[in-house]
C-alpha cells in the first residue's frame, strides 16, 4: 500500500489521506467523514500535472468520470507512477500545461472533459460533469454555463451524496466560482457522419460542412448530456409563452428537475432551485400567470432572471395522461399527483409542479378586491407596464421587471400624485419604503379608483400608510379650475378663428376665376370656349374707340337674332 497525506479530493476544502493498493484506491478526510473508493477495474487513464496545491493526479473512471487528487509533491511522482504501472497496468502520463497566456487555441472533446490546447499543450480542462448548460450566444459564439452546488460546502466528497458522480459538486470548492465561459469559433467545420457500425466515414466519402460554432454547440450538448436527463419525462407542455424571459419554450417535467426548450436557449432547472410558486389571475379576464421564483436565478448571458413568468389562456384546456408507472404514482406521489388530468392548462401545470416540488401554490389575497373586482391593479415601474398583485404576505409585480416585496420588509407606504394637475387627478403613485436601508419601490400610473381598495388593504395588514393626496387636494382643484378657464378661453379664440375662415370662404370661387383669367391672359394659343362671360367681354369691346386694338384681336362670332 502507498499512502499520501494532505491530499484534496475533487477540489475539496479539507484535506485527507489517499491510499493506493492492488484492489484500487481510496480517500478519507482527515477530520472524519465518508470515505470515497474506486475499484482498480474502473480506472481507465491517469495523468500527472501541476495544479493549485502542488501536483495533481487526474483519473478517468468508467462510472464517475474525472476524479482529481490534488496536493502531491514533485518527489511523489515515482511512487505514484510505480503503483499505477504495477497494480493497475496504466501508464501515468506527465502532462505539462501551456503557460503562454494565449486566449486562442484549439478545443478538443475527450471522453470525459473538454480540453483547450495552446501550442499542442492543454491550457485548461473542463469536465463535462461541471457543465450545466450551453447556448448559441451569436452566429460564431457559444456560451457555456457551469453548474452551481446547492450547498457551497458540498464538493462531492461525501459518499451518501454520490461522491464524484454528482454534477456540479466541484464548483463548491472555492469562494469565487466561474459561472460562464464563452468561445468565439469562426469559419466552417466538417462533420463526419458515422456508419451503422459506429465507425467514421473515410475521406473519400461524403462529409457535411456546417458552421463551426453550431458543430461545437451540438457536440458539447451530446458529450455533456445536457439534453438528456436521468429518468423519463413525466409530462410535456408545448409552446408555452414566457413573458420573462421573453419567448416560447417547451416544458419537460422530470422527477427532480424541469427543462425549458426554446429555439435559441435551452435550460435545465432543478426543483431544489424553486423557492416560490405563484398562480396569478391577470386582470384582463383572459389570461392566468404562473410565476416561479428561482434561487440561484436563471442566467442568460449577463442577464439574471430570478423569476419565470408564464402566461396561459384561461379557456384553454388540456387532456393529459401522466407518464408515470402506477407503482411509482402510488408509492411516492399518492395524494399529490393524478394519473389523468382534464382541466385548464394553467391548473394542470401548477398541480404537477406542486406535486413534484412539494412547494405551496401562492394565490392573491382574498382580503383585496380592486375597483374592477380583480386581484391586481394596473401600474408601471418606470417605463414598464404591468400588474401589482396583493398576496397575503407580500406584493408581486409582473411581468418585467418581476419584483417581489415581502410585507415583513416594508416600513411604510406613501400614496402621492406625481406630474401635472390634470394627470395627477386621474392617477396616483405608490412608494414602498423598505426597512434596513433597502432600496424603495415605486409604482406609478395607478387608476384613481384603486386608491380606496389599496389603502384599506394596507391598513388591514398593519402597514403604516401615508396619504399625501389629501394634503394637496385644494391646490389640485384650483389648478384644474384654472385649466378649465384657460381651456374655455382657448375655445373662444378657436371659434372666432373658425368664423373668420367662414367669412373668407365666399371668395373661393372668385379666386378660382382669377387664376383662370391669368392663365388665359398669358396663354398665346388660347381659344375662347364661347361662354357667357366671353359674350359680355365682346359687348364691352364693341364700345371701345381704338380701332387698332380691334383689328389685332381675333374676330368674335356674332349673335344671330331670332
Amino acid at each position: 500500500m502507498e499512502s499520501f497525506t494532505d491530499i484534496y479530493l475533487n477540489l475539496s476544502k479539507k484535506a485527507g489521506t489517499a491510499r493506493f493498493a492492488e484492489s484500487g484506491w481510496g480517500w478519507k478526510p482527515a477530520s472524519g467523514g465518508d470515505t470515497f473508493t474506486l475499484d482498480q477495474s474502473q480506472i481507465v487513464m491517469a495523468q500527472w500535472s501541476r495544479a493549485a496545491r502542488g501536483y495533481e493526479v487526474k483519473l478517468l473512471s468508467r462510472a464517475d468520470g474525472v476524479v482529481q487528487l490534488d496536493g502531491f509533491k514533485s518527489e511523489d511522482f515515482e511512487r505514484v507512477a510505480k503503483a499505477f504501472k504495477i497494480w493497475y497496468g496504466i501508464h501515468l502520463e506527465n502532462k505539462e500545461h501551456a503557460l503562454r497566456g494565449w486566449n486562442w487555441g484549439k478545443a478538443e472533446f475527450g471522453k470525459a472533459e473538454l480540453t483547450f490546447n495552446v501550442a499542442n499543450r492543454p491550457a485548461f480542462e473542463v469536465p463535462y460533469t461541471e457543465i450545466s448548460n450551453t447556448n448559441l450566444a451569436g452566429k460564431n459564439e457559444v456560451a457555456v454555463d457551469f453548474s452551481l452546488p446547492v450547498d457551497a460546502n458540498d464538493t462531492g466528497t461525501n459518499g451518501h451524496l454520490g461522491g464524484a458522480r454528482a454534477r456540479g459538486k466541484k464548483s463548491g470548492g472555492a469562494k469565487d466560482q466561474l459561472v460562464e465561459m464563452r468561445f468565439y469559433i469562426p469559419g466552417v467545420a466538417t462533420k463526419r457522419e458515422k456508419k451503422e457500425d459506429g465507425e467514421d466515414v473515410t475521406d473519400g466519402e461524403d462529409v457535411e460542412e456546417q458552421n463551426a460554432a453550431n458543430l461545437f454547440y451540438e457536440t458539447l450538448m451530446e458529450k455533456a448530456e445536457i439534453g438528456e436527463v436521468a429518468g423519463d419525462t413525466f409530462a410535456t407542455f408545448l409552446d408555452i409563452l414566457h413573458l420573462t424571459p421573453r419567448g416560447r419554450f417547451d416544458i419537460d417535467m422530470y422527477e427532480k428537475s424541469f427543462r425549458l426548450r426554446g429555439k435559441t436557449y435551452d435550460y435545465k432547472i432543478q426543483f431544489e432551485a424553486v423557492k416560490k410558486f405563484m398562480l396569478l389571475p391577470k386582470p384582463d379576464d383572459v389570461h392566468t400567470l404562473i410565476t416561479i421564483g428561482l434561487d440561484p436565478p436563471l442566467r442568460q448571458g449577463q442577464t439574471r432572471y430570478p423569476f419565470l413568468v408564464m402566461q396561459f389562456k384561461r379557456d384553454e384546456e388540456v387532456n393529459l395522461d401522466l407518464n408515470m408507472k402506477e407503482e411509482l404514482l402510488e408509492s411516492q406521489y399518492k395524494d399529490k399527483l393524478q394519473g389523468h388530468y382534464e382541466a385548464p392548462i394553467a391548473h394542470v401545470v401548477s398541480e404537477i409542479f406542486k406535486g413534484l416540488t412539494g412547494k405551496r401554490i401562492t394565490r392573491p389575497s382574498r382580503d383585496f378586491i380592486s375597483h374592477h373586482e380583480q386581484s391586481g391593479v394596473k401600474c408601471s415601474v418606470k417605463a414598464n407596464e404591468g400588474h401589482l398583485f396583493c398576496l397575503d404576505k407580500a406584493f408581486m409585480f409582473v411581468p418585467k421587471p418581476a419584483t417581489y416585496i415581502s410585507m415583513d420588509n416594508v416600513a411604510s407606504v406613501t400614496m402621492s400624485r406625481v406630474g401635472g394637475a390634470m394627470a395627477a387627478s386621474r392617477t396616483f403613485d405608490i412608494t414602498f419604503h423598505m426597512k434596513g436601508g433597502m432600496a424603495e419601490h415605486q409604482f406609478s400610473n395607478i387608476n384613481r379608483e384603486e386608491q380606496q381598495p389599496l389603502e384599506s388593504f394596507f391598513r388591514a395588514k398593519g402597514i403604516k400608510t401615508k396619504n399625501e393626496m389629501a394634503d394637496d387636494s385644494g391646490a389640485i382643484l384650483a389648478a384644474a379650475l384654472q385649466d378649465d378657464d384657460l381651456a374655455s378661453s382657448d375655445e373662444e379664440v378657436a371659434n372666432r378663428g373658425s368664423a373668420d375662415e367662414d367669412d373668407e370662404s365666399i371668395d373661393e370661387d372668385f379666386q378660382a376665376e382669377s387664376e383662370s383669367d391669368v392663365a388665359e391672359e398669358y396663354d398665346e394659343d388660347h381659344q375662347s370656349s364661347g361662354s357667357a362671360s366671353d359674350d359680355e367681354m365682346a359687348d364691352a369691346d364693341s364700345d371701345a374707340p381704338a380701332e387698332e386694338e380691334m383689328v389685332e384681336r381675333p374676330k368674335k362670332k356674332q349673335k344671330t337674332a331670332k
